[in-house]
Formats: C-alpha cells, structure tokens, sequence
C-alpha cells in the first residue's frame, strides 16, 4: 500500500488527468504540472514518473492501470478509456467494513471534527448505498441490512464526557431486573463489540472503585451532573489485554488450552482466537492450542458456538462450565 496519504492524492490527481477528455493528452510535464497545483507543492519529475510505474505495476496497489506512452507524441493515456482506480471491483468484506465505519461516523456527526466534513461522509454514504444497491440487483453479492446500532445516540454525549472529565448520571435497564437502575458515572473507555457500543467506567456508589461495563442499548436515559472527577490512567490495551469481548472480571488470566478437530483447528490457525493464541501440536487427529485468557462471558460463549469441534482440556472449572451447559442443551432437545 502508498507509504502516505501524498502518495494516495498523486494517484488521485493523475487519474483525473489521465480521464479528462475536455483536455489535450497530458504529456509527463502535464501531469507534473497538474498534480503540483493540486497538491499546491511542487512534485519531481522523478515522483510522477515512479507513481505511474506503481500505478501500472505496484501488486499492494492492485491498480494495474493501463497506462501507455505514446512516444510520437510524448503523451501518456489509458488503453482502456473507461478505466478509472476510483471503479476498481472491492470484495464483500471491505464493503461490510465501509458500511459500519459510515454508520459510526455519522452517529459523530454532531463532534466539531466530524461536524467540518460532514458533507464528505453523507456523500460516501450516499454513494456505498447506491453501488451495494447496484451490486445487489445485478446479484453479485448479497448483503445483510446496514446494523442499527442501538444507543448509538447517546455516543457524542458520552464522548465529551470522557474528554472534559465529567461525571454522568444514567438510567440503566440491564436485562436482570425489572426497573433501571440509576448509576453516577465516570466515564473513561467506549468500545464496540459485536455490533454493540459500551461504556466503561466507574459508578460512583459500586463499592471498591471496581470498573463496570454498560451496554448503550440498555442506557434508558443519561443527564450531565455538573461534577467533574480527577484524571484517572485507564488504558484500555492493558485493561483488554487478556481478554475477549467486553467484560474483564476480576482475577489474574488463566492458561487455556483447546482442542479443535483437524478441520477446525484450519479456521483457527488462520484467524486466531486470541493474539495470545499458540499452537500446541497440530495432527490428523486434532489442533490443539492454548491462550492466556480471563475466564469471562464473552469466552465462555465463544466456545459453545464451536459445537463438537472443540474441547476444553483446561482449566478444570472452564471445561465443567462448557460440560454443563452442552448437557442443558441436549436436555431441551
């Protein structure tokens, strides 16, 4: 991939060149000429030259623009007249991607920083929907509906509560009880799982100062107080070191060690669990691999979603948690 953002305008700026039809041919002092008013710098003959090379050859880039020179006239052009990097096919998985950073971006839309470009983001939104709409009728590829994320609204408040160190109220209706409870905040960490948004912090009347985990969607309502707490050193990396998903209960991490069948263990080794993920042995009659884990819901879940692929060889606790729950399964059936 380009080293910086210059590089990704350059490629930008030469393709515009290279497809405007109003224009002559642009020969190298052209583009060199065209992409320096773009840029407002002045660009080498050197650089230009090294970006058509990569435009046309770069395999990171994948672009493989049909670019030729035509030597009478000293002018360069596609081959292909409809070419442009800015159609290039992109898998299922990037337009996926796109989607939810459009729709957490435009649940931002009220920030400053975000507020000055707002009318780039709805026109990216606007195009993705209309190219996915495309690709959909022409049944190329298939999409699930764009998530809604529940609770999404509340992100900009909580935001510059985080940044101005101001302690929030909140009315939370967590799926075990039957009214919302009320919780004084200190907000310090958002973080998505799993096509959920949740907020870390401290509730001012839990005992021992212990961080709780609360899920945006089941925010019922949330107030400023006018109170401000002292700068706390949370860092999420560490705090999520060793753990999957959202919740980090108390208690040091634990050497986990699975056994997956031969096919399994196949999707394991490519995407891994855990960057914690090592490879214990690995034969025709299992992929065995151990994590340095907390024992947590998230996990716990995870496991049980693999099936009769896989077998939790330790701890002890864990697999009779797993043993448990596949035997109130097959009691239901």
């Amino acid at each position: 991939m380009p080293k910086n953002k210059d590089a990704v305008s350059r490629y930008r700026w030469i393709d515009e060149r290279l497809r405007n039809k109003r224009l002559r041919k642009p020969t190298l002092e052209d583009l060199i000429e065209y992409v320096s008013a773009k840029m407002d710098a002045t660009i080498s003959v050197r650089t230009i030259q090294k970006d058509i090379q990569d435009m046309r050859h770069d395999p990171d880039l994948n672009y493989k623009a049909p670019i030729l020179y035509d030597r009478s006239s000293k002018t360069y052009r596609y081959e292909d007249e409809t070419y442009s990097i800015n159609s290039l096919p992109i898998d299922e998985a990037d337009l996926e991607g796109l989607e939810i950073a459009i729709g957490i971006l435009e649940q931002f839309r009220s920030l400053p920083v975000i507020e000055q470009f707002e009318d780039t983001i709805l026109k990216i939104a606007h195009s993705l929907k209309k190219n996915r709409e495309v690709l959909e009728h022409k049944g190329l590829i298939r999409f699930a509906r764009a998530t809604q994320y529940k609770g999404a609204s509340h992100i900009p408040f909580i935001v510059d509560a985080i940044k101005g160190l101001e302690v929030i109220r909140i009315s939370y209706q967590s799926f075990d009880r039957n009214e919302p409870k009320e919780h004084w905040v200190e907000p310090y960490h958002l973080r998505e799982y799993q096509y959920r948004f949740y907020l870390i912090g401290k509730s001012q009347k839990a005992k021992g100062g212990t961080l709780l985990t609360f899920a945006l969607d089941r925010i019922v309502d949330i107030w400023p107080t006018g109170k401000t707490f002292d700068q706390k050193n949370f860092d999420d990396a560490s705090y999520y070191q060793h753990a999957i998903g959202v919740t980090v209960p108390q208690g040091e991490p634990e050497k986990v060690v699975l056994s997956f069948t031969p096919l399994q263990g196949k999707y394991i080794k490519s995407q891994p669990i855990h960057p914690s993920q090592q490879i214990e042995s690995d034969n025709d009659k299992e992929c065995r691999v151990s994590l340095h884990l907390v024992i947590n819901h998230e996990l716990q879940m995870l496991l049980l979603s693999y099936g009769a692929n896989v077998k939790v060889l330790q701890p002890e606790h864990l697999a009779s948690k797993i043993a448990e729950e596949a035997r109130a399964m097959v009691q239901r059936y």
